[in-house]
């Protein structure tokens, strides 16, 4: 299935979907803690509903009422299934993959195409130095992990994934020692690691920070019952703050930020460092744009989400665009350094690839094309906008927005946009 996108002009109101990170933690948090748990303002996509009926088979007993997820028994408590079929969510498999290994059950994981590709190695070799027994397809999935875990002494590798780490986080004060974690080499997309610490922290957990980002403490503890809001997600915020500096005319999105750790939430300084006001007044975001944007050197180790939204603001810059330290963006859902590069070369871009990222530079001849997402949810909505913005576009894999912003074409289209399913 394919989209066409015709260059297009956004205005009036639209609202951020809810953050796709704190409702996988969350859920699984909740449905660790039992007793009428509930997580409001759920993000609702293929990737949340995964990790919903991953607590299930672990036997939870789990109710959806409109935003809401309401957990009346937690993991552990009801019938026990041992698949897990996370789909396409990495996020999934790696939290339920800590969660598999504190049962002395076989427990098989697994997913989609896409998600059979993305490494787990680090992952399993942690578990099994605690007493796991774990195998796997090449460090891929589908895996197998049987547990019980009891803690102690762990030592992962952080230049893969910071989820890895999530996962251990999370298991760990469920096990007889705690554990004392310790992270090799540089971690990336720190945030996400204290995005899961907060949300443990709300649910009654503390976990001593020894060296941040290197070292941590987690004794034996219990998930205590409570109530989480999930924020707005500013990895979507920042695909429409993108499409605002493109395409908008009195474009406003809507959604409260909250004080919860977000690492995406430098696209605004990065925007302020390109000459784009962003205005936030009474859970109103908008912009002021120039008519040419500065270029910049950009790290986005810590936020490899962002590469997609950056990565077209190069249609609009004066000077390059240099984006750096994201070689892990490779290991997503595709990889995007490769794909970004491939196709937006078709619009006129002038890109230059490197091992852990792009050097992106605009022409002066910029033309629509066929954009191939590979069924990626991120690539999709950022090749969407750039269509908007050189009109004349194919955009393959429209299904891919249910990962994250299910409604993202409808919503786009009651503002403006031009986006229409062949």
């Amino acid at each position: 299935m394919n989209c066409k996108v015709e260059k297009s002009k956004l205005s009036g109101h639209i609202v951020c979907p809810p953050n796709k990170s704190y409702s996988h933690r969350a859920i699984f948090l909740a449905a660790m803690a039992g007793n009428n748990s509930k997580v409001d303002n759920v993000l609702f996509s293929t990737d949340t509903l995964a990790t919903i009926n991953a607590c299930k088979n672990f036997g939870a007993q789990m109710e959806i009422k409109k935003s809401s997820v309401v957990v009346k028994k937690s993991i552990g408590e009801g019938v026990f299934v041992p698949e897990i079929d996370a789909e396409n969510s990495g996020t999934t498999i790696r939290i339920a993959s800590g969660i598999a290994s504190l049962f002395s059950k076989e427990t098989t994981l697994t997913g989609d195409s896409s998600l059979q590709k993305r490494p787990m190695q680090p992952l399993l070799d942690a578990l099994e130095s605690i007493g796991a027994k774990c195998s796997s397809t090449d460090g891929m999935p589908p895996i197998k992990i049987t547990g019980k875990i009891k803690g102690g002494n762990v030592i992962i590798p952080g230049n893969f994934s910071s989820q890895f780490i999530s996962a251990l986080l999370i298991t760990a004060p469920l096990t007889e020692k705690g554990m004392n974690l310790t992270i090799e080499e540089n971690l990336v997309s720190k945030p996400y690691l204290d995005a899961t610490i907060s949300t443990m922290r709300h649910f009654g957990v503390t976990v001593q920070t020894l060296i941040p980002y290197k070292k941590y403490n987690i004794s034996p503890q219990i998930y205590k019952p409570s109530t989480f809001t999930v924020p707005i997600d500013f990895s979507s915020l920042a695909l429409l703050l993108s499409a605002a500096v493109l395409c908008g005319e009195n474009f406003v999105i809507q959604g409260k930020i909250g004080n919860l750790p977000q690492g995406d939430e430098v696209f605004i300084d990065i925007l302020e460092q390109m000459g784009v006001r962003v205005i936030i007044e009474n859970e109103c975001i908008s912009i002021k744009s120039p008519d040419k944007l500065s270029g910049g050197r950009f790290d986005l180790s810590n936020s490899p989400d962002l590469l997609p939204p950056l990565a077209i603001l190069s249609m609009k810059t004066s000077n390059q665009i240099e984006i750096v330290n994201v070689k892990h963006a490779r290991l997503k859902e595709t990889d995007r350094i490769s794909i970004i590069a491939k196709e937006l070369v078709k619009l006129g871009i002038n890109v230059e690839e490197k091992d852990d990222g792009l050097v992106l530079k605009r022409s002066n001849n910029l033309r629509g094309g066929l954009l191939n997402s590979e069924n990626d949810h991120r690539l999709f909505m950022a090749f969407c906008i750039a269509g908007m913005y050189v009109g004349d576009c194919t955009v393959t894999d429209p299904e891919s927005v249910k990962v994250s912003y299910p409604n993202f074409i409808e919503e786009m289209n009651t503002v403006g946009a031009k986006i229409s399913i062949l």
